[in-house]
């Protein structure tokens, strides 16, 4: 469905800004009008990653007037291969700077702001409330269950996308004409479910595809032209080249937009919410994590320990702790795993930064195995405090 311009349009373009933005000017829809829209917008990208990459760079040459980026973390080398806003001489730097500077580059007509720091229950409404759009390229589903909500509770529309592999998805959320994010996934998924694109990978192009389809959405959003995603899904299948879109109808029973809302303001933890570990791992940890030293100690002394890696070949390929035997995490839930465990010796368990390693733990430990341990950190601290000269991914 078409939907009124979202920002009322700027007094004037310059010069220097017709010349920029005549590519722009000569389509009918867009014309004078659209790119004065576009100035005027103020558009906040949260995550200046995979999808805000592409994202903050075409807003930027678009001309939208005012590009905020949100992001605390800072430039590791493995985020090259697809977080194209940044380059090699940025590794270390902050994200949010880095990516600043990108899109000064661009378009210098382009008011920057940044927000170097992390997106809490404390300071989104307040950053929220001082911009038109929101454009989601966060990959975790407590940040985005809590992006869904404050943008519901002060009345704005954001831009979704996700991406996994070879798959992308992307839609808009706006529930003053249609679906929230809630009435597509009213509950995350169980903790453990579906892997992170740092565990399962992510083919790097497929970020310019899904966070280009989210800019495409945010100008006719702004401009008011097209028909915007609200109420379909676009779901890209990239190794079948295939673009398929499903509708989204709006939840009437939604805790957040229906009829009677029981979700009335930010909630307390969204971490809790989306269970980073699941309670039975949450209690099969519990006086049952070591660090990486106290393995790194373990292994020097020579004591009688079973060291197990849980994660999938892949990962185990790029960077193993030593002595480490691979045992996916999929093999313990069906249960194929257990019967091999050795009966003589200490169970200890790592993944690559300590939350598959505690499901597990808590699987093995009902099997019997009480003295099992997992580490804290895994391989992210292995690498950290004991051999910084690994590579990490």
């Amino acid at each position: 469905m078409s939907l009124p311009p979202l920002v009322e349009p700027a007094a004037e373009l310059t010069v220097d800004e017709v010349r920029r933005y005549s590519r722009h000017l000569i389509i009918p829809d867009v014309g004078m009008a659209g790119q004065k829209r576009l100035k005027n917008a103020k558009v906040l990208c949260v995550g200046a990653g995979g999808l805000g990459s592409p994202g903050l760079l075409y807003l930027a040459a678009a001309g939208v007037g005012t590009l905020g980026v949100i992001d605390f973390d800072v430039v590791d080398e493995s985020n090259l291969q697809r977080q194209v806003i940044h380059g090699q001489s940025d590794v270390g730097r902050p994200k949010a700077e880095s990516a600043a500077d990108s899109v000064r580059e661009i378009n210098s007509l382009v008011n920057v702001v940044i927000h170097n720091e992390v997106l809490t229950t404390d300071n989104v409404m307040e950053i929220f409330a001082g911009y038109d759009l929101i454009v989601d390229g966060t990959d975790n589903f407590a940040t985005r269950y809590m992006v869904n909500d404050a943008a519901v509770l002060l009345g704005k529309p954001y831009v979704w996308g996700s991406i996994y592999r070879f798959d992308g998805q992307a839609s808009v959320f706006w529930a003053e004409h249609g679906p929230c994010y809630r009435c597509l996934y009213p509950e995350p998924p169980p903790p453990g479910m579906v892997p992170s694109c740092a565990e399962g990978g992510v083919l790097g192009v497929l970020c310019a595809s899904i966070g280009s389809i989210q800019v495409n959405e945010a100008i006719k959003l702004l401009t008011g032209i097209g028909e915007p995603l609200v109420g379909r899904l676009m779901i890209y299948d990239a190794l079948e080249m295939n673009y398929r879109s499903v509708k989204v109808r709006k939840d009437p029973e939604c805790v957040l937009c229906g009829k009677n809302p029981t979700v009335t303001q930010l909630l307390e933890d969204y971490e809790a919410f989306c269970g980073a570990v699941s309670e039975e791992a949450q209690e099969a940890v519990s006086g049952s994590t070591i660090t990486a030293a106290d393995l790194k100690s373990m292994q020097d002394a020579d004591e009688n320990i079973y060291l197990i890696d849980v994660r999938e070949p892949n990962e185990y390929e790029i960077v193993s702790i030593p002595g480490a035997v691979l045992i996916p995490k999929g093999e313990f839930l069906n249960g194929s795993a257990l019967e091999g465990l050795p009966q003589d010796k200490k169970i200890v368990l790592h993944c690559k930064s300590g939350a598959r390693s505690a499901e597990v733990l808590a699987v093995i430990k009902s099997a019997g195995f009480a003295d099992a341990v997992h580490v804290g950190g895994g391989v992210l601290s292995w690498i950290k405090t004991i051999d910084p000269s690994l590579p990490t991914y």
